[in-house]
This record gives structure tokens, sequence and C-alpha cells, in this order.
């Protein structure tokens, strides 16, 4: 069975591709989610403030596109995208508890 999870792409203000994430990112979905990050190039800006919960396969995804990733989560992903060390290859916003949000239009 396949976790529930939506995919919302979309640009920013400033051209800048935008691709929104909801539910739960798992090995079930994660090809759903490498699907709609591979069919770009460029900086895109990733919303994973919806996402409750995420796991090695989506870590995954995440890191074969870590160089252009500009990425937009809460403290609940904090520890997983820390650990992993991908938080140290990406751009990742929101990670604090004083609810960060980055500067300007997303």
């Amino acid at each position: 069975m396949t976790t529930p999870l939506t995919l919302t792409p979309g640009r920013r203000p400033d051209g800048t591709a935008r691709l929104t994430v909801g539910g739960e990112i798992d090995m079930s979905n994660a090809g759903s989610l490498a699907d709609a990050l591979d069919g770009g190039s460029g900086p895109l800006l990733l919303d994973l403030t919806a996402v409750e919960y995420l796991d090695s396969a989506g870590l995954s995804v995440l890191f074969a596109h870590a160089d252009r990733l500009e990425i937009i989560a809460t403290p609940l992903l904090a520890p997983v995208l820390t650990v992993s060390g991908l938080a140290q290859l990406a751009i990742v916003r929101g990670l604090g508890t004083d609810g960060e949000r980055p500067p300007g239009p997303v």
C-alpha cells in the first residue's frame, strides 16, 4: 500500500521552481518524489513543512538532488536532516524552534 503523498509544483515570485510536499515520504512513494525532482533542472525550493515523516528512502532521493535544493522544513524533521548530513549539503531553513523562515516570499 502506498502512503499518501501530495506533490504540488509551482514557482516563486522570482521564477525559481518550487515543489510543495505533504504527507509522509517513505519507500512506498519515494519514487514519486524522485520523478518530480528528476523532472527539472536548476535551483529548486523544496517545501517540506507539511511532511510528517521522512524515512531513508526519502532521504536518498533528497541526497541525489542536494546540490540544487533549498529546503524549508520544520523542527520535526530537524533530527533526520541534521544527523543524516543532508543539512550540510543542501540549504535547509526552518530547523530552529523559533519558527525561522527564509527571507522574502516563498
